[in-house]
């Protein structure tokens, strides 16, 4: 959530804060403030689709320093968009914002954008950390204020909405936690380290409005407007109630109204007083509505009954509204625990999905389009229909697919399409293995319908380790699936970054059964001494980017199959998988010194690695697919209009051995937002 403009209007005002020592304390953590906070860094770039091993050290870097404290800390994050969807208006604005900041990213323009994996990479650190997490069901808000009271500790998030909560320990802002100034000492102190801080003071905040309870506080946070309530519905009001005047106007008086508001809210003891005199100024039709509205809304800022506790305890999330929801149990204990993504949630509960927007070509289409098949299959899992009925003909189970809407950029605009999911094979559409018993379906078969949606077979990825069977699946995905089609050298630059984080696991975190050569260390600081050199350009080619979103997509999307069929192939560690700033270097040396190519040579393992990769996704398409990459210019106009009348026979063309990456592609429904 996030009420308009109260942190800027309480930022300008150091008076509402008091100085904390932050140690030796359970400590409540918003886990999506904290992973924005932190990949949000300043030296961090936002074009080129994340350096997830940076974020992971960050991440690591942070909860070190917690722990040198003695501060205990209990992450939440929040899950789905919940079965009310009420925050939909304001996602839709976000998006559009996360739009327009990638298309000014895209042109060489400042911004910020959390890389699209970001989320997922914060997971698997926190999981690698041992740091007790829990992903709530819907908004984590409440949950975070009803387990910080509980346990009498301080929340810490970057969320305004903290501000209105009444809590026990107090809202520590992440702007004001100087985490990195801490200082860890080499032995105990005799009083040992802390965090200095700043913690919110609801008693001065109001003590600065004359007589204001803090009971009011919500009803101000839902008057003056949040992520669930617009201004819209109380516009009336604000026409013809008189505001007393602000206080000291601040800067060039941007508060005025969130001012008046609390200044003439002082005047009422109880919420019931100050409802029923709002109401006095709308229209008599209009009142029992609003009430109604004021009232449900300001439950938004009373502590969940959800009992967190209990989970970190023992394991146990428990919630009327995915009851209500009818989520199947297994379903809501893997998702409580990271193991589902909200996509995932979303998708069974609203039908609905949100794809987040890359640094990409805005003038091709979205790179969530590569995934799609890979998304109508989740859809079918998810949202199977039943085809035991004798008399269910094939043509009428195909009438019977559902559809969900999903949300993605048409070039610079924000559009909803609604989406087919695909037929699944008879195993998956039996009736006796419904969503609840989906974990009862034999695990090959699980495994099965995952290789089969990549393409691949699992002979093609037993050369490799159990961590990078997904993402070499991902990569035969991805080059048979994207449009326009891989480059030769976009495929070995992805390859030898593969391989650079498989150089650096066996050499930083080496398996006590399998120690690394001195090859591999020779080789590992040579290919650190090749990073550390200065790049002579610093060129960004906006088609490789959108390579690589493509390929982020299949990613992102294989991970949740994965994960939703109870992960038949191991989950890779993402801060060893995907550097942007790194794959880019590689990309744009390759073109200019091939010799790149042999930055591992000095390790047998690491060069094999490399050459087993590169032969395995050249295999899965046809001999000539690069070649064809390479003619001139000239030669593609000349044939560009014999191409354009075989391009819808050619598009059906594909061989009985290739996988095909056009399933349901046509029961895509493109509808303007």
């Amino acid at each position: 959530m996030g009420v308009q403009g109260l942190t800027g209007f309480v930022e300008e005002r150091g008076v509402f804060f008091t100085e904390l020592r932050v140690r030796d304390t359970k400590l409540v953590i918003d886990g999506s403030s904290l992973y924005h906070c932190l990949c949000f860094a300043p030296d961090a770039d936002f074009r080129r689709g994340g350096d997830y091993g940076a974020f992971a050290a960050a991440v690591r870097d942070f909860f070190g320093v917690l722990r040198a404290c003695g501060v205990a800390p209990f992450v939440v994050l929040d899950g789905g968009r919940g079965a009310e969807d009420r925050k939909l208006p304001t996602l839709r604005s976000r998006a559009a914002e996360q739009l327009r900041a990638a298309h000014g990213l895209s042109r060489g323009a400042g911004g910020c954008l959390a890389p699209l994996l970001t989320r997922e990479a914060f997971v698997q650190a926190l999981g690698r950390l041992g740091v007790p997490f829990v992903q709530c069901f819907a908004e984590a808000d409440r949950e975070i204020a009803g387990l910080a009271n509980r346990w009498g500790c301080p929340v810490l998030s970057l969320d305004s909405d903290f501000f209105v909560f009444d809590l026990a320990g107090g809202y520590c802002p992440l702007s004001h936690f100087q985490w990195r100034s801490v200082r860890v000492p080499a032995a105990a102190a005799p009083h040992g380290c802390f965090v200095p801080a700043r913690r919110f003071s609801a008693e001065r905040f109001c003590g600065h409005f004359g007589s204001l309870s803090k009971a009011l506080l919500p009803l101000f946070a839902v008057m003056h407007g949040n992520d669930f309530v617009g201004l819209e519905a109380l516009e009336a009001f604000f026409s013809k109630v008189r505001l007393p005047r602000g206080c000291a106007a601040g800067r060039g008086g941007r508060h005025l109204r969130l001012q008046g508001l609390l200044k003439w809210l002082a005047q009422f003891a109880e919420p019931a007083e100050a409802v029923d005199n709002v109401l006095k100024y709308l229209k008599k039709h209009q009142r029992e509505e609003i009430r109604e509205l004021l009232c449900s809304s300001m439950e938004d800022y009373a502590p969940s009954d959800v009992n967190l506790e209990d989970f970190f305890q023992n394991g146990s999330y428990e919630c009327e509204a995915a009851r209500k929801a009818d989520v199947p149990q297994w379903v809501l204990d893997a998702f409580a625990k990271g193991k589902l993504a909200p996509f995932v949630i979303n998708a069974l509960i609203l039908r609905s999905t949100f794809l987040r927007v890359q640094v990409e070509n805005m003038q091709r289409p979205s790179a969530h389009g590569t995934a799609l098949p890979i998304r109508q299959v989740i859809y079918g899992l998810l949202l199977r229909v039943s085809h035991g009925t004798e008399d269910a003909s094939p043509s009428k189970q195909t009438n019977e697919l559902p559809f969900v809407c999903e949300f993605d950029r048409c070039q610079k605009t924000l559009k909803k399409t609604f989406v087919q999911a695909a037929s699944l094979p008879p195993d998956f559409c039996d009736d006796r293995f419904p969503l609840d018993k989906l974990m009862e379906v034999p695990v090959s078969c699980r495994q099965m319908l995952l290789l089969e949606t990549l393409g691949v077979k699992m002979s093609s990825l037993e050369p490799f380790p159990s961590h990078l069977q997904l993402p070499v699946a991902v990569t035969c995905y991805w080059i048979r699936c994207s449009e326009p089609k891989v480059k030769l050298n976009q495929l070995k630059a992805l390859l030898l970054m593969i391989v650079s984080g498989e150089l650096q696991r066996i050499t930083d975190d080496p398996d006590p059964t399998d120690l690394p050569a001195e090859d591999d260390s020779v080789a590992y600081n040579e290919f650190l001494k090749w990073k550390e050199k200065k790049v002579q350009t610093n060129d960004f080619d906006l088609d490789a980017a959108h390579s690589f979103c493509q390929w982020q997509c299949c990613l992102q999307m294989g991970l949740y199959l994965n994960q939703l069929l109870g992960t038949p192939l191991s989950e890779p560690d993402l801060s060893r998988l995907y550097t942007g700033t790194l794959v880019h270097r590689l990309y744009q040396e390759l073109k200019s010194a091939p010799s790149v190519e042999n930055l591992f040579l000095l390790s047998p393992k690491m060069a094999q690695l490399y050459m087993v990769l590169l032969n395995t996704m050249e295999s899965v398409v046809s001999p000539d697919f690069f070649q064809k990459m390479t003619k001139t210019k000239s030669e593609s106009c000349k044939k560009r209009k014999a191409s354009h009348k075989k391009k819808t026979a050619t598009r059906h063309a594909v061989p009985e051995t290739q996988h095909s990456c056009n399933v349901n592609r046509f029961a895509a429904l493109e509808v303007d937002d």
